[in-house]
């Protein structure tokens, strides 16, 4: 009786084992191999270019293509020269691989001491006056990798590229203008300038 109990319930484990490897399998097909191929199939085919990276060529043009790509619309790089606007600062030197914030608090004396005097050197820059100059030009994102700055940041910037471009205010506000997108959906985030089609843009016309 007991040796019949025991292969009973043997068998009855390798059932379970096997029923449950079958499952394993399947699941491994379809998690693991199928859905992440359909969803790479639909990325390409429908949103090929955020797909890819969100690149974005030295003519301002979207592409695909890494060699022809100037950068990613979605990234943030430094840009040092007058003729050009210039981003948030980055707490990783806008190095993907170091994206991240400093990690130190409102108060922290290190962060005020730098916020200070990013203000006076953004200040003394754009010929403002400190009181003036926005949050997003003294302080990094939280990814240190924002493309992006406010129109007010964007706008105390523009007397400085127009003069190194030997263009004239109007001329680079209109730029500014067209580059801004507003609050998605009308009511999410805030309006928003994307530095480098800015800056590309601003290397295409001028």
């Amino acid at each position: 009786m007991a040796t019949t109990t025991a292969a009973s319930d043997l068998a009855t484990l390798t059932r379970h084992s096997l029923a449950g490897l079958r499952m394993l399998l399947a699941f491994t097909l379809l998690t693991g191999l199928a859905y992440p191929l359909a969803m790479t199939a639909v990325g390409q085919m429908a949103f090929g270019w955020q797909a890819n990276g969100s690149l974005v060529g030295s003519d301002g043009a979207r592409t695909t293509s890494r060699d022809d790509a100037a950068g990613s619309a979605l990234i943030a790089q430094g840009f040092a020269g007058e003729q050009y606007f210039h981003p948030r600062p980055s707490a990783g030197e806008y190095d993907t691989l170091a994206s991240g914030g400093s990690n130190l608090g409102p108060l922290n004396p290190d962060l005020v001491a730098s916020i200070e005097e990013r203000k006076a050197a953004v200040a003394d820059l754009e010929g403002v006056a400190p009181a003036d100059v926005p949050a997003d030009a003294v302080t990094a994102s939280a990814s240190g990798l924002d493309p992006h700055v406010s129109p007010e940041y964007a706008a105390i910037q523009v007397a400085r590229v127009a003069a190194a471009r030997g263009l004239t205010d109007a001329e680079v506000a209109d730029l500014v203008a067209q580059h801004t997108t507003g609050r998605d959906l009308g009511v999410l985030g805030e309006p928003r300038v994307n530095v480098l089609q800015l800056n590309l843009a601003l290397d295409v016309a001028h």
